[in-house]
């Protein structure tokens, strides 16, 4: 067996070795934390409104629960346009190029490499050691008479210049003993989880966040709508009383607060139509649409959406594997957890496989004949052996970003069903609130035209009829508000619940 052989051997044996130790990983095993499910739901039992949640399979695409064509065209765009969610995935992408990165420590490393150079070696410096001088003529050791086994080059100064071609290969494998790389496959996978996960955070905000922004347009409508009814009776009331004060029957004090009282409802109309238009505007930047872009679209008043009778939520099962920050945090904790395990593996040596191989000559046209060929071939090992406590610091670190991770996680749990649990309370609370103010408006709607036929007859005070229009201007703007209030508890609760981003592009397709 020649040596090229025992090495090609010795090759093999060291790479068959390494596939039987790289099921060795330091460290520990990463575990998906056990949570408790508290009885949160039970809120859908105590529940008196009129629209109910109840346990049943929850829809990702919550919005259509309003019934709204406009809602639905808008978060259909959504997705595609908003800017927020074009940068979180454009973070996705870096984290999945980054895991590629990191991945590529698992595989041998090649490179090519030819080179050609003109050479001539200097017969003052190592060629002196070589027995090679000045004149060409062979000298002895420094240690005796025995020469170093080189004879001159022929030439006068002891080494002409020539030529040298050489191309070959170089390769590197760092045998993955200890599991450092796969862990570091392993943090960086989590990573990319934990990114993937935040940008659909980011695009479940936005679809809360545009709907919330739609429910307020369409309330500030309603509430122009309002306002614009009472201004029409307050100017009939404004003629009313010019007629009687010109006939003598009360005095001018009636036209004069009158007229105030229709000068305060239109008063209020310029700024709830500014509000208008820059709610609009704001939807269009969730749309990366230019200011006004909308307005044609958005413009025509429409009533606040009504809620739906049964809204459906879910398990709370559910709950902990569909919000995005759960699953971000869980993967953070994965991450952190294989971190620990690579700075356990710098504990030990490292060890590779290196070669090269390839083709020398002096000759370009014997470059390419097997006796031009060269090889070297062998393994390599690192041990640290002082490092100052770098290590152990480092070890130490992990650990404790490992445990801030954990407590991080549980908080979130937590944080999670706190929001539940507050959403399903306030949006029952809300609903009720609502129906009072119904009643409300119906008896002062029902008491202003008491007033006002009473004062035509002559059997009240002006006084008393502006007392019950303000109060009536006063519990419409109230009911208005609290429908749009429990539209908004409504978007509320379906975004605590974690739905909205599943209908979007999955992490392998954000990756391309």
């Amino acid at each position: 067996m020649n040596a090229s052989e025992s090495s090609l051997r010795a090759l093999v044996l060291a790479i068959l070795a390494s596939f039987v130790m790289t099921g060795c990983m330091v460290g520990p095993d990463f575990e998906r934390p056990q949570t408790s499910t508290p009885e949160v739901f039970n809120r859908t039992q105590s529940a008196l409104a009129s629209s109910k949640a109840i346990e049943s399979e929850f829809s990702p695409e919550w919005w259509t629960l309003f019934n709204d064509p406009t809602l639905n065209l808008l978060e259909k765009e959504l997705t595609d346009a908003n800017l927020d969610v074009a940068a979180a995935s454009a973070r996705l992408r870096q984290s999945r190029a980054q895991q590629r990165i990191v991945g590529a420590e698992e595989y041998p490393t090649v490179t090519g490499a030819a080179s050609y150079y003109r050479e001539r070696g200097s017969p003052n410096g190592i060629l002196s050691l070589l027995g090679v001088t000045p004149t060409g003529g062979q000298v002895q050791s420094a240690a005796g008479d025995t020469p170093l086994g080189v004879a001159p080059l022929p030439g006068s100064k002891g080494s002409p210049a020539y030529d040298l071609y050489q191309f070959g290969f170089d390769a590197s494998w760092e045998l993955d003993f200890w599991g450092r790389v796969r862990r570091g496959v392993e943090a960086a996978t989590a990573m990319t989880d934990a990114s993937y996960e935040d940008r659909n955070a980011v695009l479940l905000s936005a679809r809360a966040e545009l709907a919330r922004d739609y429910v307020e347009l369409r309330d500030t409508q309603s509430l122009i709508e309002i306002a614009k009814q009472n201004l029409r009776i307050a100017r009939d009331t404004v003629k009313l009383t010019e007629t009687r004060a010109h006939e003598g029957v009360v005095t001018n004090l009636d036209v004069a607060n009158a007229a105030a009282q229709a000068e305060s409802i239109e008063s209020v109309i310029p700024i709830l139509e500014s509000r208008s238009e820059t709610t609009i505007n704001a939807i269009g930047v969730l749309l990366a649409r230019e200011p006004g872009a909308l307005r044609q679209m958005l413009n025509e008043a429409s009533d606040v959406p009504a809620l739906p009778e049964r809204v459906p939520i879910g398990v709370p099962s559910e709950v902990v594997q569909r919000r995005p920050d759960i699953r971000k945090a869980e993967a953070q904790l994965h991450a952190a957890t294989a971190a620990i395990g690579m700075a356990k593996a710098d504990f030990y040596p490292r060890i590779s496989l290196n070669g090269s191989a390839g083709f020398q000559s002096l000759q370009l046209s014997s470059l390419a004949d097997w006796a031009s060929g060269q090889f070297v071939i062998g393994p390599s090992i690192s041990l640290p052996i002082f490092e100052g406590g770098r290590l152990k610091g480092t070890l130490h670190l992990r650990e404790a970003q490992q445990q801030e991770a954990a407590i991080v996680y549980k908080h979130t749990v937590l944080q999670a069903w706190r929001e539940v649990d507050d959403a399903l309370v306030v949006y029952d609370a809300e609903q009720r609130r609502r129906d009072r103010l119904k009643t409300v408006v119906s008896l002062n709607q029902k008491a202003l035209s008491i007033a006002q036929q009473r004062y035509k007859a002559g059997a009240v005070d002006f006084l008393d009829v502006l007392n019950v229009q303000r109060q009536l201007l006063d519990a419409q703007s109230k009911l208005e508000q609290s429908k749009a209030e429990a539209a908004t508890n409504l978007i509320t609760l379906c975004k605590v619940l974690g739905g909205g981003w599943e209908t979007a592009f999955g992490k392998q397709e954000l990756a391309r």
